[in-house]
């Protein structure tokens, strides 16, 4: 299995052949709750790194969803659509969010590995506003 990489504003990538699929992580999902809605970018649609790329509606919070790199939305999770709740099951599985072929110069290691994003959320309070 291929490794994950970590955005700190809490959502991750895997390399899968030329396209990088991106999800939100296990610890912002629960701190959330239950995902109620989603929106997603349409396939073609330009994404920039740092910034907000898609929403996600929970019973607590609306929470805007920065993306981890630039490039194009290759596909999308469309079962979200209907399901949003598959976030909260699989965040790492079938809770995906976007597939994107990744901007020029798109390097992996730029991005947190799982031991340096476990200390980014160990860094944050049990009250954290962005997250709530």
């Amino acid at each position: 299995m291929a490794p994950r990489f970590y955005h700190a504003e809490h959502t991750w990538v895997m390399m899968k052949g030329d396209e990088a699929v991106v999800g939100i992580t296990d610890y912002a999902q629960d701190e959330m709750g239950d995902i109620i809605f989603v929106e997603l970018p349409e396939e073609g649609a330009a994404v920039a790194e740092g910034e907000v790329f898609a929403t996600v509606e929970s019973a607590k919070a609306v929470q805007d969803l920065v993306a981890p790199l630039s490039g194009e939305v290759i596909r999308r999770n469309d079962d979200l659509l209907d399901a949003p709740e598959i976030i909260n099951e699989e965040p790492y599985g079938d809770g995906w969010l976007i597939a994107v072929a990744p901007g020029e110069g798109f390097d992996p290691d730029s991005l947190l590995s799982e031991e340096e994003y476990q200390q980014v959320i160990g860094d944050e309070s049990d009250e954290n506003d962005d997250l709530a």
